[in-house]
């Protein structure tokens, strides 16, 4: 009996952790770490460079939000939207977090050993941008851009995997996926202006106000097709990827006409589900394309 408790007490923690993480957001991530891969490799890479990308996708992700929930337990606490997260109930202890925050970034450098030195070399760059950011909120109001800055090393670090080298089309991918998740914190960010201007917490939304901050958004997500059809003009693609591209566009209209029309109503629709299916179409077609290109 006291078995079964203590196994129904770890997968009750383990739930409680993935919804303290947000495990399925990894879906912003995961997909374009796979595009950048793709491009890199001109078709679909080795399954060991696959492999690895995933995991080391998986513990960088895995400690970047491990870290951002214990640096903000406290600020949770104090704001109506987050007091109900885990670490401000006390579900889970601080120390269990950490200890998950730190074998998660350990994973990290483990698979980026495996894939060159240069993924290794460059992990804790990684690892000190993730942790940077989750204090940034604190003093900048331009977080939601460092922010983006940690998910553009998805297609950069996945690049480099593959080819061992930096080049100029995966900083260009990085720096649309900058632009995209700018964009759509900011847009979160919304939902918390009230909440930061009493805490004293920067946000583009807290600092110009919901109008303004709506404004830069769409400026930053206007820039992501025309930085993604610079990619494709620098490798040479074919029509699917542009197709997909087209596709993101009409994403990103029907994400900012929703939050236009409905506001806040709206925020966990357009905040998760559309830029999540923006993510997975670019992947989606990046790599039929590259499919009938190799065939």
């Amino acid at each position: 009996m006291g078995e079964e408790q203590k196994t129904v007490g770890l997968f009750h923690q383990l739930v409680v952790f993935l919804d303290l993480i947000k495990f399925p957001h990894t879906v912003f991530a995961l997909p374009f770490a796979f595009t950048g891969a793709i491009l890199a490799a001109q078709g679909i890479p080795k399954w060991e460079k696959g492999f690895w990308i995933l995991v080391a996708m998986v513990g960088a992700r895995t400690g970047a939000m491990a870290v951002n929930r214990l640096v903000d337990m406290d600020l949770d606490a104090l704001n109506p939207r987050t007091a109900q997260r885990a670490l401000p109930r006390g579900l889970i202890r601080p120390a269990t977090v950490m200890a998950i925050a730190v074998g998660s970034f350990a994973l990290l450098v483990f698979a980026a050993a495996q894939l060159n030195r240069l993924c290794l070399l460059l992990s804790p760059v990684a690892i000190a941008l993730t942790v940077f950011y989750a204090y940034t909120k604190r003093f900048t109001s331009l977080s939601h851009l460092v922010l983006g800055l940690c998910l553009a090393c998805a297609p950069i670090g996945a690049w480099i995997a593959v080819r061992g080298r930096v080049d100029l089309p995966p900083l260009i991918l990085g720096l649309a996926v900058l632009f995209w998740v700018a964009g759509f914190d900011i847009l979160y960010a919304l939902a918390d202006i009230e909440s930061d201007r009493t805490h004293g917490l920067y946000s583009i939304p807290a600092r110009l106000g919901a109008e303004a901050g709506m404004r830069v958004s769409l400026g930053l997500h206007i820039a992501v097709p025309v930085l993604l059809g610079v990619v494709g003009q620098l490798l040479r693609l074919g029509p699917l990827y542009y197709l997909g591209i087209l596709f993101v566009v009409m994403l990103l209209g029907y994400e900012h006409a929703t939050m236009r029309r409905h506001g806040l109503q709206r925020l966990e629709m357009a905040f998760f589900n559309v830029n999540g299916l923006i993510s997975m179409t670019l992947f989606t077609f990046t790599l039929l394309d590259a499919l009938i290109i190799a065939f």
